[in-house]
Order: structure tokens, then C-alpha cells, then sequence
């Protein structure tokens, strides 16, 4: 029978679940992060993730089937906490808490964790600094059929960032998410595989538009960072570098977001054609 704590003020214990919103290194040295929404968390206990502790609302009446089936899980850790606080952790108005978090554990996967294949599709987003954008980006990747989402930079955003998390929709439990250090890490790990991807880099300093390009093979698709584009060693390493076009009358560039979601429907449309 999994045990209940009884949490009702700002102790110790809710101290340390705020620090895994708001704190990144701490969040990674715990190894755990927390997980809002049905979806999410629906889709995290799904693909089989490590649910370290359910934490549910205590002033709630009555919970619902779906609350109360997930607490009657065995070996998991549950926590009852007044309303407030729970509203504090989910980032809610405190006259409507969430019903239930989960407290996940982070998964330790590297990029030799991956395996290529003739028809793999993969993306890089490169020194992203918006935890949203890379949530939408892994939705993306996600909708479009990617097997993998590599995020390269020591200071990247956090994917297990709570506004990530969000932006992901639940894609984050479905489809591998791997963090490098730099580029050179990344593109020597794809010239070692048995199917090397080819490294599409985007930019819209690109010779040639990305439809131009043969995206059916093997393809790892490259997305800058939202301000400074891709780093000089993507365009060293990159196998091309390709550009979306668009509108002369356009005042801006698309977002990294924006752009990676392109650059994913194009290799699906012609993987598809």
C-alpha cells in the first residue's frame, strides 16, 4: 500500500517541489520534475516513466476516475496538499487547483542511446534559450513522425523546464529527448552510425529552399537559436544548409519554433508523397 503524506503548509517537502519549478540545477541533481495537466501525465505513466510521487488536492470532495485510478497504483509515493499550496505547484489560480501532479523521474539518455535507420528523422534545436519554443518543438517532432529531439549547449533551455513540459503537450513521453554538449559531439556521433544522417542545417542564408533538398533518407534537420541562428560550428559541420522561403513583404523571420515545424512537414510530406 503506498503510503500518504499529509502536507497542509509551505514545509520543507513543498520547498523542495517548488525548487524542481523553478530551479534547474537542482531540479537535474534531483533527477525529477514535475508533470501538470491530464495529458502530460496521462501520457508520461503510458510510456512507462518513473512516477516517483502522485501529490493530489486534500480539500477536493471527491476526485475523479481518472485521479483516483492513477493513486491506486502500487509503490508509488502519494501526498495530500491543501488546495493553495497544490495551486502553487501548478502554477494555477488558488480557487482552481489542479486535481493531481505527478513528480517524475528525469530519464539519463545519451545520444549513443540512439539508433539510426534508412528512413530516421531527427532534429536539432541549437542553444535554444525558450523553454516553449522547445516544448512546441518536441511536439512537432512529435506530430511529424521524428524519432528523436537533440538539444545541443551547455546553457540550453531545460526540456523538463514546467513551461516546456506544457508547451510539449505530452510529446516529451512519447519520443526520445537527448541533450549534447556542442555540435561536434552531435555530428560525430551521426557520421558513426551504421545509416549516417545527413545533416540538413536551416537558415535563411541557405543556398538552396528545403524542398530542394532529398529529406527520405537518413536526416538530421538543424534549428538556430532564436536570436543568433545556428552556431558557426553547424555551418562547419553541416552536410547543407537549406533556407524556408519565404515572402519578400515578410518583416521578420519565422521563430525557431516555427521554423523547426517546417523543416518537419517538408521531410514528412516528401517521406510521404
Amino acid at each position: 500500500m503506498a503510503r500518504t503524506l499529509q502536507v497542509s503548509v509551505r514545509n520543507a517537502k513543498f520547498q523542495q517541489w517548488e525548487t524542481l519549478l523553478r530551479n534547474r540545477n537542482k531540479r537535474h541533481r534531483a533527477g525529477s520534475f514535475l508533470v501538470q495537466g491530464v495529458r502530460p501525465i496521462s501520457l508520461a505513466v503510458e510510456h512507462g516513466w518513473t512516477v516517483e510521487a502522485f501529490l493530489y488536492d486534500a480539500d477536493r470532495p471527491r476526485l475523479s476516475d481518472w485521479a483516483r485510478g492513477l493513486l491506486e497504483r502500487p509503490h508509488t509515493e502519494q501526498a495530500a496538499l491543501s488546495g493553495g499550496l497544490l495551486a502553487e505547484l501548478g502554477e494555477k489560480d488558488e480557487d482552481n487547483p489542479p486535481e493531481l501532479l505527478a513528480q517524475v523521474k528525469i530519464p539519463q539518455r545519451r545520444l549513443a542511446d540512439l539508433a539510426t535507420r534508412p528512413d530516421w528523422l531527427g532534429i536539432v534545436i541549437d542553444r535554444p534559450t525558450s523553454p516553449g519554443n522547445v516544448g512546441s518543438l518536441i511536439r512537432s517532432a512529435d506530430a511529424f513522425g521524428a524519432d528523436a529531439v537533440v538539444i545541443t549547449g551547455r546553457n540550453a533551455a531545460d526540456p523538463y523546464d514546467p513551461k516546456a513540459v506544457r508547451a510539449s503537450t505530452g510529446s516529451l513521453f512519447a519520443m526520445p529527448v537527448v541533450s549534447a554538449a556542442s555540435a561536434h559531439e552531435v555530428a560525430e556521433w551521426a557520421r558513426k552510425q551504421p545509416h549516417a544522417p545527413t545533416i540538413i542545417g536551416t537558415d535563411e542564408r541557405g543556398e538552396q529552399a528545403l524542398s530542394e533538398h532529398d529529406l527520405g533518407g537518413p536526416t538530421l534537420l538543424v534549428v538556430g537559436n532564436e536570436t543568433t541562428g545556428m552556431s558557426k560550428s553547424w555551418f562547419e559541420l553541416a552536410d547543407a544548409t537549406a533556407r524556408i522561403p519565404m515572402s519578400p513583404k515578410a518583416a521578420s523571420s519565422l521563430n525557431a519554433a516555427n521554423a523547426g515545424s517546417v523543416a518537419l512537414y517538408e521531410a514528412a510530406r516528401q517521406r510521404t508523397a
